[in-house]
């Protein structure tokens, strides 16, 4: 960027108002891409309208952040037994423990701003006031920066000079694929844990035969795996983003090429399925459904990450990128944690000092023992 360039700034609402060329000049080709977004758009969430901040010099585009207005849940990181609390105050209060947020990131997965400039914080200050104008325009008390690897840390700091607070978010989760068969991976786990996955996967041998495959589009299945997908959401106590059935359909259309569906059946029947994006060395597990009926008789979960390693090891996946939660799970199946960082501040500021002490007191790692240790 040339030294005292202006710079202006475009807010749109919807990603096909943003040229595929614009949008791979400032963002990395990575499969979470213009097409995921898109699909996004097309897929009728609820919880969740959608923006798109352009920053240009000139006529060029040099920097583009998708964001999102919602009434964020404060008791979105509460678990047992304030969780019971927080629900019960809820059905006499509905919208006592929402606040309306303006975020810059994505609801389904980690936060990223496309840069094509060298002053970076130039770039990152003008999403940051165009972030406030759209908080305005809807209300909102509250602005944040969502699920940030350290990668943005060196330049994302300067967000606590103007007021934000930094802090740790669900960590993202995924293993370097180096082995050359699932053998070899159990032999890098615990004597305990190996033993483990060992003895359910004989136990599930004993049972009508698991059949797995892959397809890119789930046709007739549709609503059976929508189904399933239900029921593990509705099973965790932390809810954020709550996928449509349209959004299953549609990302079969938006992006061919990258998705993967792993389904599982017994004797015809859908019990587990999960969508997956891959590219040439990496695949991104996107989300799960299961069949709770047979899930723990047959060890499902791990039958599934059985079959997806297999296949990422056989397909010459490099890195496998898992989703967040069930951490002391995944730790157990040798698991790396990459810590995310979330960055947010009250509109007022007056408040914002005391904004930040719910935010210290409600931070995800007070209720999950893993990241207490991950972020110490």
């Amino acid at each position: 960027m040339e030294e005292g360039a202006q710079l202006t700034i475009k807010i749109v609402r919807k990603i096909e108002e943003i040229s595929p060329e614009d949008w791979l000049r400032v963002f990395p080709d990575i499969l979470e891409n213009y097409y995921f977004f898109k699909t996004s758009d097309e897929s009728n969430f609820e919880r969740f309208s959608f923006y798109y901040i352009l920053v240009y010099q000139k006529d060029e585009v040099v920097g583009c952040a998708p964001c999102f207005y919602m009434d964020y849940p404060l008791d979105t990181t509460i678990q047992s037994p304030l969780k019971h609390l927080s629900n019960a105050v809820r059905k006499i209060f509905p919208n006592l423990l929402n606040l309306r947020a303006v975020v810059c990131g994505s609801p389904a997965c980690e936060g990223r701003i496309g840069i094509a400039a060298e002053d970076k914080l130039k770039i990152l200050e003008a999403v940051s006031c165009a972030l406030e104008q759209i908080a305005k325009d809807n209300k909102a008390s509250v602005i944040a920066f969502k699920d940030f690897s350290p990668d943005y840390t060196q330049f994302m700091d300067y967000l606590i000079k103007k007021g934000f607070y930094k802090l740790a978010g669900y960590p993202s989760v995924e293993i370097n694929m180096r082995f050359r068969t699932f053998e070899e991976y159990l032999k890098n786990l615990s004597h305990a844990n190996r033993k483990s996955l060992r003895r359910k996967f004989r136990r599930a041998e004993k049972l009508p035969k698991i059949d797995c495959r892959i397809t890119n589009d789930l046709g007739e299945l549709l609503d059976a795996a929508y189904g399933l997908y239900l029921q593990t959401f509705s099973k965790s106590e932390i809810h954020f983003e709550e996928y449509t059935k349209d959004f299953l359909k549609n990302i079969s259309k938006n992006m061919p090429n990258e998705v993967k569906y792993f389904l599982w059946s017994i004797n015809g029947r859908l019990v587990a399925f999960n969508l997956c994006l891959a590219s040439k060395d990496a695949l991104v597990d996107e989300f799960l459904g299961l069949d709770y009926s047979v899930a723990y008789k047959y060890s499902v979960y791990f039958i599934t990450w059985r079959d997806i390693l297999t296949w990422c090891i056989e397909n010459g996946i490099k890195k496998y990128e898992s989703g967040a939660l069930a951490y002391e799970t995944k730790r157990r199946l040798g698991c790396k944690f990459v810590p995310v960082y979330i960055y947010v501040k009250h509109m007022n500021k007056f408040i914002n000092p005391f904004f930040k002490i719910l935010c210290i007191l409600l931070k995800p790692e007070n209720f999950d023992v893993e990241l207490k240790t991950l972020y110490r």
